[in-house]
């Protein structure tokens, strides 16, 4: 008994440290050519491949070409420091030296390092011949033969922009990981063809559905080249499985910065893809001119692109000098109330604010049904307002039964912002049950609490809906008369986006 009790044991000790041999690197970052941007490495050189472990990157991606005598080398363009790899000898690329001093190395040089570790994935990218399908073909397979003869299977996975050549390396090894690059085959294609996995430019991905629809066919869904700031955050906000990019240090950085590392989800948004007058399904207008309770002079259009289109990837909400129903400006107030309207959750705003005295633009929230009675009873969230004559202030405010600018008992607070006419902001709220939170760029400015004192204190307990406007004049806006030089002026947002937990 004892001695089965002892082999017993040890076969489960053997076996937990073989689960444990592998420890892949869990985020969403692909170092496209591995890790070279930040410390001049030369691309898809063994440097490039072990800064990319280093930075502990999800996988390290590399590029495959096959020489006229059949030696696989790891170069991104068909050139190599002007030879043609694909008519030279691999004797004839060694005459060459990359920038640090190392030659081009083999795929088996490559794989081999690889190998040396255990958290980083190799992703092989093999480029479509240049010669002919057949020798690409060929290429697949003795790339496929090489991780098999060098052990790294585990390590190993494939992107190609050759269609065949995926499902090549699917024939060969049925169980490989294998994504497709090109753009124009479909997720549901992909997944009857048995790929595990779509790679296309993130671009292809801003059609409304496509990432959810991949992921509940059981792709993972990895975006290429992606290295600014607002095309990562868009694609963490989607919820993308993988990020291919330049800028791995500059993705970390931002992982950790997204709404989804503390765990939001993204419950609904509009990113302003498309061109024309905004997404119906998204907006309405409230429309007139009658001083919205603030003795405003613009008269709200309804669906008037001179007022409000997208173009560029920006909501323009543009305040224009024009004669309407006895108001001399014109400008647009889009809501969401009745086809989004959401109870706590973070809602973030990406904008440009227009600049001027006379101008007042806002991005903010009512309730949708007043359960409370009408203003102020049922609250007010102000997630951004900016009075034209302030210049550089933004101002965050809630405005409840007890607390608003009525009786002067309002709660807000201002802060000064760098460039906000010219370079975009985020302005945010987390809305929680006991309080609401307001940002700017990911800085807290304020909070209000619930004093669980009753609805006049806090009646943040219902459905609000955005808003997103820009007035002209008014009891604050006009405080310091209009410019009548400033006009058409335009607010440019970005996108809207509302998590929840």
């Amino acid at each position: 008994m004892k001695r089965i009790f002892i082999s017993a044991l040890m076969l489960f000790i053997f076996t937990a440290s073989f689960a444990q041999k592998f420890n892949w690197n869990k985020n969403q970052v692909i170092a496209h050519r591995g890790a070279w941007k930040k410390n001049n490495f030369p691309q898809n050189s063994i440097a490039s491949l072990n800064e990319a472990v280093k930075l502990g990157c999800y996988g390290s991606e590399f590029d495959i070409w096959m020489t006229a005598d059949n030696v696989l080398v790891i170069n991104h363009d068909p050139e190599f420091q002007g030879l043609v790899i694909e008519k030279v000898n691999y004797a004839d690329l060694l005459t060459k030296t990359m920038s640090n001093g190392e030659k081009i190395p083999t795929l088996e040089a490559y794989l081999l390092e690889g190998k040396k570790q255990r958290t980083t994935k190799l992703i092989l990218e093999i480029k479509p011949s240049l010669v002919s399908k057949e020798r690409g073909i060929e290429v697949t397979n003795k790339c496929v033969e090489m991780v098999q003869k060098l052990g790294v299977v585990e390590w190993a996975e494939y992107i190609s922009f050759d269609y065949d050549y995926c499902k090549r390396i699917l024939a060969l090894m049925p169980k490989a990981k294998v994504a497709y690059l090109k753009g124009e085959i479909s997720a549901e294609q992909m997944k009857a063809d048995k790929l595990t996995g779509v790679d296309y430019h993130f671009s292809v991905y801003q059609k409304d559905g496509w990432i959810e629809n991949a992921q509940k066919l059981g792709l993972t869904v990895n975006a290429w080249t992606v290295n600014t700031v607002p095309e990562i955050q868009w694609l963490l906000a989607h919820q993308v499985d993988y990020i291919t990019t330049n800028e791995p240090e500059l993705t970390f950085e931002e992982l950790k910065k997204t709404p989804v590392a503390t765990g939001w989800k993204l419950k609904w948004a509009d990113e302003f893809n498309d061109a024309g007058l905004a997404l119906a399904k998204n907006w309405s207008y409230d429309v007139g001119g009658k001083g919205w309770g603030n003795n405003e002079l613009q008269y709200y259009t309804d669906a008037d692109s001179s007022n409000a289109i997208v173009k560029k990837r920006n909501l323009n909400i543009t305040a224009v000098k024009a004669e309407k129903e006895n108001n001399h400006y014109t400008s647009a107030r889009l809501v969401t109330k009745n086809k989004f309207d959401f109870k706590y959750g973070r809602v973030e705003v990406r904008a440009i604010l227009p600049k001027g005295r006379g101008l007042w633009p806002a991005i903010w929230a009512l309730p949708t049904d007043g359960k409370y009675g009408g203003w102020p009873k049922s609250g007010e969230i102000d997630i951004m307002e900016h009075v034209g004559y302030d210049p550089d202030s933004v101002h965050g405010t809630v405005h409840t039964e007890k607390f608003n600018h009525i009786i002067k008992t309002q709660v807000g607070k201002a802060l000064k912002v760098n460039n906000p006419y010219t370079e975009y902001h985020i302005y945010a709220v987390e809305w929680f049950a006991d309080r609401i939170d307001f940002f700017i760029d990911n800085q807290k400015y304020l909070t209000f609490k619930n004093t669980k004192k009753g609805s006049g204190d806090w009646p943040f307990d219902q459905n609000f809906h955005i808003i997103l406007n820009v007035a002209v004049g008014g009891g604050w806006g006009g405080k310091k008369g209009i410019d009548e030089s400033i006009f058409p002026a335009t607010m440019k947002v970005d996108y809207v986006r509302v998590f929840q937990k």
